[in-house]
């Protein structure tokens, strides 16, 4: 029988505003929740970035830490969704992603954001081999 964790907590990183944890842990694998590009240290929904790049870049650094506080990273990353609020940006988020994904690509979905998030352009959650 597999263990499940639940990871609520990330250093530097705002807790969840709503009722979900950031991560889960179970069979192997971290399922990482969709993460906004809210600012470490900073209020849950605390923007940064006003362009679809600094977000990208910034809800993806907010996975990378989520990741490592679960003991996996980025490299280790087998699925993303990608939740954007306009999807003509797709080419900009496109850009700053393969910034963080230099090697071999992991699998991807792409879906309208259906959230209103006041400043909110990008969200992304993924899953990721534990360990």
């Amino acid at each position: 029988m597999s263990t499940i964790r639940h990871v609520q907590q990330i250093p530097g990183y705002p807790p969840p505003h709503s009722p979900y944890s950031h991560a889960v842990v179970a069979n192997g694998f971290v399922f990482v929740s969709g993460q906004i590009p809210v600012r470490p240290g900073g209020g849950p929904t605390e923007v940064v970035g006003a362009t679809m790049q600094e977000q990208t870049r910034q809800c993806l650094r907010n996975v990378q830490a989520i990741l490592e506080a679960a003991g996996s990273s980025l490299d280790r990353v087998v699925k993303v969704t990608v939740l954007l609020a306009r999807p003509e940006l797709y080419r900009e988020m496109n850009e700053a992603y393969a910034e963080f994904f230099p090697g071999p690509k992991p699998a991807r979905a792409m879906a309208r954001f259906g959230a209103d998030i006041p400043g909110v352009q990008v969200a992304i959650e993924a899953v990721a081999l534990a360990g």
